[in-house]
């Protein structure tokens, strides 16, 4: 259902069972996957937005980006399928020709969250409300990122990491941790959202051996994947968690004191 007071882009392309609330802007080069819901007042320009996604009430998509070297260059925002865009979220277009900023699946950005130009979310997402994330921030799958955190430019968020509210960081998360604080350094392994990701224990285990030793007060980087190599048992997760230290661009947040860190203990 289409209400008569919403304002429509000729050039827009509605799929089949849309809903679009009154006094909703839907601009040009908009696409909306079938059974997209735009409720009351919510804004949406230069945007794919995925099927069964609903953005809500003066949520904003697809605006241009807050970057001065912007020059109205063609960019875009895309949104995936079964998203929830929650009130007065914004996500930015892109910076830089033909580039996009990308939202991917089942992610859920909660009431006043902010999507900065050329970030990408992967599936399954969580961004609580206020949490603000700066321009080409990378967020894994399945990240959990706590209300009113920000976020530096040009970071990674790893997948299935969680960081606690009102926490900021200027370098990258770990894959698979528990963070919190300014910075939030890994406090634990983030067991829970392995173990609803179907993790096996003995995979568990390893990764927290791994873990440990990488966030150790007494090893550096290069000590600590040493004696992982060495003395853990590896498996893709471990491998993950050593690449995504090695490929870092801006630095890790690796170290808090000696007992800053949880095991697996009562687990099973």
């Amino acid at each position: 259902m289409i209400d008569s007071r919403a304002i429509i882009s000729k050039d827009a392309q509605i799929g089949n069972n849309c809903e679009i609330g009154p006094n909703a802007y839907i601009g040009e080069n908009v696409i909306l996957g079938d059974n997209v819901k735009v409720c009351a007042n919510a804004y949406i320009e230069h945007s794919t937005i995925g099927e069964g996604t609903i953005i809500s009430p003066f949520a904003s998509v697809g605006t241009p980006p807050q970057d001065l070297g912007y020059k109205n260059e063609p960019t875009k925002v895309i949104v995936g399928k079964n998203c929830q865009i929650r009130e007065y979220a914004t996500i930015h277009r892109a910076s830089g020709e033909g580039k996009s900023t990308i939202i991917g699946d089942k992610c859920l950005l909660m009431v006043s969250s902010h999507v900065a130009h050329n970030c990408e979310l992967a599936d399954e997402v969580i961004l609580a409300n206020l949490v603000t994330l700066g321009g080409h921030i990378k967020v894994g799958f399945g990240a959990f990122v706590g209300g009113m955190s920000v976020f530096h430019q040009n970071i990674r968020i790893g997948k299935m990491s969680i960081v606690s509210g009102f926490s900021a960081a200027r370098q990258d998360i770990l894959p698979f941790s528990k963070g919190e604080g300014r910075p939030p350094v890994p406090r634990a392994l983030n067991v829970v959202a392995l173990k609803r990701r179907g993790v096996a224990l003995e995979d568990r285990t390893n990764l927290n051996k791994a873990f440990k030793l990488l966030i150790s007060p007494d090893l550096n980087t290069t000590q600590a994947i040493e004696k992982i190599k060495s003395e853990v048992q590896t498996n893709k997760y471990i491998d993950e968690l050593i690449e995504f230290v090695q490929t870092s661009k801006r630095g890790v947040t690796l170290h808090s004191h000696k007992k800053g860190y949880q095991s697996l203990e009562d687990e099973e």
